[in-house]
């Protein structure tokens, strides 16, 4: 009998080499395995006191106990009718209003952008993204082995009057242009009207399909709503609108939706069917109740109400501990808000640094597939209250101050 002396060569695939994983998915396994208190600006979640557990569980027992029988079955590919019809209702009015036939319920919006990327990406293809922009939409791109492109952010979002010179630059258009217009992750920035109106000319210029990623913005708590790319495009087929209730409800219910032409939909059905068959009934069924019941305009104005509160706080906390040290974002919604240090500071040292303090964060570097933003680092205000929010930065700033006297 022969015996192993070396480990086998694996017959990995080309693209094994571009799987990039999350740095910030990766902070939940670190941070569980803390055993001191740790204030968490890590994780991009709502609060756990934000997620309407007991209306959710009451749902449940209604709509997924012995009165549905079937709630435990297969789903269709493109998603419970129900929840596509109460969806519908739910969005009519706003600025993501739609029809029935351009709904498909995803697993999260992460499948969402994983179909698009799948289904418009060839290997080599060039895919422009925000920078910073989101850790795991970028890797999902690199995962199809795209050619990024990163475009720069400032208080107004993309710069877009940028990417023309960038384009030229790079030798050839687009296939994908991957944003996140309202309240960015992670500088929490909001593409402007005429830079949302640009980027559609561009999009329809070059044949470039925009990805519409757009999680928070129904968590808005100041300032002036901004049509969404999806109201702006009129049903233009360029235009693959991502959308989740992982931020406004619950993450783990990884429950969300697409709003895409209709001629795309039988090709993302059949995607989706080599990916997972369909999305958890159950979890679209406790969601169907929760929107027909009324239950998430209640709901998401008691969270615009508590995440301006906490949003506040940190700003607030920010002057008292790091005026003259750092600027930071000021967003108008969702979850985070971006800060750098000037002079400039290693945040992946200063984060080991933090959490030995107390208090977690995600390093600049990990939003940049070239690693451009060694001096920032992104914080979420929304899943932590307000008294922890000022601990959380007291500690901060002792990391700094620790940092520096090392």
């Amino acid at each position: 009998m022969s015996t192993r002396t070396s480990p086998p060569t694996l017959p990995f695939a080309a693209r094994a080499d571009t799987l990039v994983g999350s740095v910030i998915d990766s902070s939940t396994s670190l941070l569980a395995a803390q055993s001191h208190d740790i204030v968490r600006f890590a994780m991009g979640s709502p609060a756990a006191e934000a997620i309407p557990t007991e209306v959710l569980a009451e749902i449940g027992t209604k709509t997924i106990g012995a009165g549905s029988p079937d709630a435990f079955d297969y789903a269709a590919t493109e998603g419970d009718m129900p929840l596509r019809v109460a969806l519908l209702d739910e969005l009519d009015g706003t600025s993501d209003a739609t029809t029935l036939e351009r709904l498909t319920i995803t697993s999260g919006g992460m499948q969402g952008l994983d179909l698009a990327f799948k289904i418009f990406v060839d290997p080599g293809d060039l895919v422009v993204v925000e920078s910073p922009t989101y850790t795991n939409g970028s890797a999902t791109a690199l995962s199809y082995q795209a050619d990024l492109l990163e475009v720069a952010v400032d208080d107004d979002g993309m710069v877009v009057e940028a990417l023309p010179e960038l384009v030229e630059r790079a030798g050839r258009t687009p296939k994908v242009i991957y944003t996140i217009p309202t309240f960015q992750n992670p500088s929490g920035a909001t593409l402007s009207l005429a830079r949302r109106e640009q980027l559609l000319e561009l999009a329809r210029e070059w044949g470039s399909m925009l990805i519409d990623d757009d999680p928070y913005g129904l968590l808005r708590f100041a300032g002036s709503e901004v049509p969404t790319l999806h109201e702006l495009a009129d049903g233009d087929p360029l235009v693959y609108s991502v959308r989740t209730f992982s931020k406004i409800v619950a993450p783990g219910l990884r429950v969300g939706w697409l709003d895409t032409d209709p001629s795309l939909q039988r090709l993302l059905i059949n995607a989706k069917q080599a990916m997972d068959t369909c999305t958890n009934l159950p979890a679209q069924r406790l969601l169907t109740g929760f929107l027909t019941g009324g239950h998430l305009d209640t709901h998401l104005a008691t969270q615009r109400r508590e995440y301006r509160l906490r949003k506040e706080t940190m700003k607030e906390a920010l002057t008292e501990h790091f005026d003259g040290v750092a600027r930071w974002t000021d967003p108008e919604g969702g979850f985070f808000l971006w800060m750098t240090f000037e002079p400039a500071i290693d945040t992946e040292k200063l984060f080991e640094v933090a959490l030995a303090e107390g208090v977690a964060f995600i390093p600049g570097n990990a939003f940049s597939p070239d690693r451009r933003f060694p001096d920032a680092l992104r914080m979420c205000f929304a899943s932590t209250p307000p008294d922890r929010i000022r601990e959380g930065l007291a500690r901060l700033r002792s990391a700094v101050d620790r940092l520096a006297g090392s």
